[in-house]
């Protein structure tokens, strides 16, 4: 799949604007920031996700023969504009932030800067990328950590996904956003990850007693016997016909794995169970739990002392169910004149739809003593931070808000990806990316991961560009106001 060519994946007004850069003969670079504006769900923050399938895309870009007969078809274009998409690759700059690593609003998750036409074209199927998998990384995040430090959670969605796709990569980000295995072997198969899964109800039906079945399925599967047990009557015959087998398969020298609720009061089916599975000597069989899963569930069953060892997380999760999009949108923020960047905006109504100008870089700032995350703080490129002196940081919102920080240090998020056109990074395994995840996770409060009404990360502007951003909102507003009078 990474040989695919996305390339037509696109919205037709990007091909429209490059068309009319072509003709207008615009010249110069363009730069322009990819970044979410408010997190999914409840969340105060997101985990980045995508940035292989994104590195994929950009290698891949290129217009086929076919690709430029549709386009001719459409009366919009005429032959020399053609001519040059025959010819087209991407020749820009990409720096991103690597996936896993957790991200909040205004931040610049991806930074382009690139010939004004190849920035343009790349921007929806960008978009689409980022934006799925870093809101199931996000969405699976937020499951796992429901589930706690001993809990262990399956992505188990690939039916309810919303196609082939959603499915593959959708399971690909819960593995980042912490999952220990899916139940789609397509993705276990291109990213080495554990797949998991046992039997459905069918096979129980399949057979004329569920005992039976149960039988034939420690036959075929000895060393990892895991029995769904709420076919017909959970605790009166699915767990009583689980022990026989178990009990059967420990006297031919084999340990059961354990059994799988998928219906009913699970906090209560699953406590009766760990009693009756401790009395019968099987106290390190674990319990596994799907149906209709997600944070807020899970949450719930934990407060009420269910005894649930793994969960299977599906629909809820790999739809995001509760927050089905991210939002993350692409904006210019400079325009090379005369071989000079020149800072560009967008004004709104809404403050939080003004965008902040300028060729940016990010940095997060941790405490040199606990090692937690800080705050993080977007500057212009040009601009170097003395570590050895403190550093006073301000809410560009409500600038009252200050802090000076004196035992800290930095660390710049956004790494090189694409130089020249020319990939410069290497996408690290999935496993790896997941261990990162975590792992930066942990660098964040609680406060900041609580599930209901979680603390607001603090997201400030350099002096420098709060400074910048003010007087261009001035100076376009004036503008506007002459045009007006």
């Amino acid at each position: 799949m990474s040989e695919r060519n996305l390339t037509m994946m696109t919205d037709l007004y990007q091909l429209t604007m490059m068309y009319g850069h072509y003709v207008n003969k615009t010249e110069g670079e363009a730069v322009f920031d990819l970044f979410f504006r408010k997190p999914s769900g409840n969340s105060t923050y997101a985990v980045m996700a995508g940035l292989e399938q994104a590195i994929d895309y950009i290698n891949n870009l290129h217009f086929s023969e076919e690709d430029l007969t549709y386009l001719r078809s459409l009366n919009l274009f005429d032959e020399p504009f053609l001519d040059y998409l025959r010819n087209f690759r991407f020749n820009g700059d990409i720096y991103a932030i690597p996936e896993g690593t957790p991200v909040f609003p205004g931040e610049p998750l991806l930074r382009v800067k690139a010939p004004i036409a190849e920035a343009q074209l790349i921007e929806t199927t960008l978009l689409t990328v980022i934006n799925h998998q870093t809101l199931i990384a996000t969405k699976a995040s937020r499951v796992c950590y429901a589930a706690g430090e001993d809990g262990k959670v399956l992505e188990f969605g690939l039916r309810r996904a919303q196609g082939p796709d959603a499915g593959i990569y959708g399971a690909r980000a819960a593995m980042i956003g912490g999952c220990i295995g899916t139940s789609n072997v397509l993705t276990g198969q291109m990213y080495h990850v554990p797949v998991k899964g046992t039997h459905g109800h069918s096979w129980v039906m399949s057979f004329e007693t569920e005992l039976e079945a149960f039988r034939a399925y420690a036959r075929a599967y000895p060393d990892s016997c895991l029995l769904l047990v709420d076919t017909y009557d959970t605790l009166r015959q699915g767990v009583p016909n689980a022990i026989t087998v178990f009990k059967e398969l420990r006297e031919a020298g084999h340990e059961p794995i354990g059994i799988r609720l998928d219906s009913g009061d699970l906090a209560y089916l699953s406590k009766e169970a760990r009693k009756m599975l401790d009395e019968a000597g099987f106290p390190n069989t674990s319990i596994f739990a799907s149906s209709d899963l997600d944070e807020e569930v899970i949450y719930d069953l934990r407060s009420q002392g269910a005894s649930i060892d793994t969960w299977g997380v599906g629909t809820k999760l790999i739809t995001s169910e509760n927050a089905p999009s991210l939002g993350g949108v692409y904006k210019m923020t400079a325009m090379e004149k005369d071989g000079v960047l020149i800072p560009k905006i967008k004004l709104s109504e809404n403050e939080f739809k003004i965008t902040t100008p300028g060729y940016k870089k990010l940095y997060r700032i941790y405490d040199s003593r606990s090692h937690k995350a800080l705050a993080d703080l977007i500057c212009l490129d040009e601009e170097e931070i003395d570590t050895s002196q403190p550093l006073t940081i301000f809410d560009p919102i409500d600038t009252w808000k200050r802090m000076t920080l004196t035992h800290y240090t930095l660390r710049p998020l956004l790494v090189p990806v694409f130089v020249r056109g020319k990939q410069v990074y290497q996408s690290p395994a999935l496993s790896q990316i997941q261990a990162y995840a975590k792992l930066e996770i942990s660098y964040l409060w609680d406060e900041y991961k609580r599930l209901r009404k979680p603390h607001l990360y603090k997201v400030d502007l350099s002096e420098k560009l709060y400074e910048l951003k003010q007087r261009m909102i001035k100076e376009r507003s004036a503008c506007q106001a002459e045009k007006t009078e």
